[in-house]
C-alpha cells in the first residue's frame, strides 16, 4: 500500500501531525520503534499545557493516541533505518518497507547520557532516567539527580515526596528550570543541591553505590555514597538514519524551520528532532500541526 503521509514517531508531533493528516482526508501510517507518547511519558505531572490545570505524561500520550486511531489512522511499530527519495517514498524499517508520498520525521530524542564507563552497564542497576518508572523503588532512600533544569526539577520534586534525602548535582551555580519550579524544589527539606559540581565516574560493581563528583571551581573531589541516581541532564537527537535525505546541524538536529520543511520536498521534520529554540510538548504539537498543513498542501500541488 502507498499511503499519503507515513509519519515517523508517535510523541506529541507525530500524533498531532497524524491527526491534521487524518482530518484532511489523507492516509497515514505511524510508526513508534519505544512507546507511543514520547519523552512526555516520562514526566509524572505536566503544569504547562494549555487546558489541563494538571495531567500526567501517560494520560496525554494516551488521550492523543486514541484521537488519532479514532480518525483512522494506522499506527505500527518499527524502527527506521533509512528513507529513499522518489515521487513515492520508501520508509526502511527493521521489520519491513513502507512507500509514502509524503513522509514527516518525529523522531524525538533520546535521554543524554554522561558517557562515563560503566554507564550502559549501571542503566537499570542504580542508573535510571524516569522517576515516575523507577522513584517506587527508592521509597526511604537517598537518591542523588544530576542536572538543574526543567527535567531535573520534576525529578526532584517526585523523589522528594518519598525518599530520606535527594542530593541535586548541578554542574552550574544555580538552576536552569522554570522559577517556580526551583523555588517548590528550594523549600524542600530533604533537598540538598550541590551547585558547580560534576559526576565524573560511578562507583559500585553489580549496582551502582556512589558517584564520584568534582568541584568545578575548587578542583575538588569527593564520593557521595547513595542508593540510586537519576540522570536529568536533557536529550539527545538520533537523526543519522535521515541525514542524507535531511540535513543535520552540528548538534544532530534536522535543519528544518517554522514550515517543518526538510532541504528534501515531501520530508518533514516536526518536533525534538528538528532545530528550535524550545523543546516543550506545546511546541511540538504546534510543529505537527505545521508539518502535517504543509505536507498535505504538498501533496495536494
Amino acid at each position: 500500500m502507498i499511503y499519503d503521509i507515513l509519519i515517523i514517531g508517535a510523541g506529541p508531533a507525530g500524533l498531532t501531525a497524524a491527526i491534521y493528516a487524518r482530518r484532511a482526508g489523507k492516509s497515514v501510517l505511524v510508526l513508534e520503534q519505544d512507546s507511543f507518547g514520547g519523552q512526555i511519558t516520562f514526566s509524572p505531572k505536566l503544569e504547562n499545557y494549555p487546558g489541563f490545570e494538571s495531567i500526567s505524561g501517560n494520560d496525554l500520550a494516551q488521550r492523543m493516541l486514541e484521537q488519532t486511531l479514532a480518525l483512522g489512522a494506522e499506527v505500527d511499530m518499527d524502527s527506521v533505518t533509512g528513507i529513499e527519495d522518489g515521487p513515492v517514498k520508501t520508509v526502511v524499517g527493521e521489520n519491513a518497507r513502507y512507500q509514502a508520498r509524503a513522509v514527516i520525521i518525529a523522531a524525538g530524542a533520546r535521554h543524554r547520557r554522561l558517557n562515563l564507563p560503566r554507564e550502559e552497564e549501571l542503566v537499570g542497576n542504580g542508573l535510571s532516567f524516569c522517576a515516575v518508572c523507577d522513584g517506587a523503588f527508592y521509597q526511604g532512600a537517598h537518591v542523588a539527580v544530576i542536572g538543574g533544569g526543567n527535567t531535573a526539577l520534576q525529578e526532584i520534586l517526585l523523589l522528594s515526596e518519598t525518599c530520606a534525602k535527594v542530593t541535586v548535582v548541578q554542574n552550574l551555580a544555580f538552576l536552569t528550570g522554570e522559577q517556580t519550579m526551583a523555588e517548590r524544589v528550594l523549600a524542600r527539606p530533604n533537598v540538598e543541591i550541590l551547585y558547580s559540581t560534576l559526576c565524573v565516574g560511578y562507583e559500585g560493581e553489580a549496582h551502582l553505590t556512589g558517584l564520584r563528583l568534582q568541584n568545578s571551581v575548587t578542583g575538588e573531589e569527593q564520593t557521595l555514597p547513595v542508593d540510586g541516581a537519576f540522570l536529568a541532564i536533557g536529550t539527545e537527537p538520533e537523526n543519522l538514519a535521515f541525514s542524507a535525505l535531511a540535513p543535520l546541524n552540528e548538534a544532530g538536529y534536522i535543519k528544518a524551520d517554522e514550515s517543518c520543511r526538510t532541504a528534501t520536498p515531501g520530508i518533514f521534520a516536526a518536533g525534538d528532532c528538528r532545530t528550535k529554540a524550545y523543546r516543550q510538548v506545546a511546541t511540538a504539537v504546534a510543529d505537527g500541526a505545521a508539518a502535517a498543513l504543509n505536507a498535505c498542501r504538498y501533496l495536494d500541488r
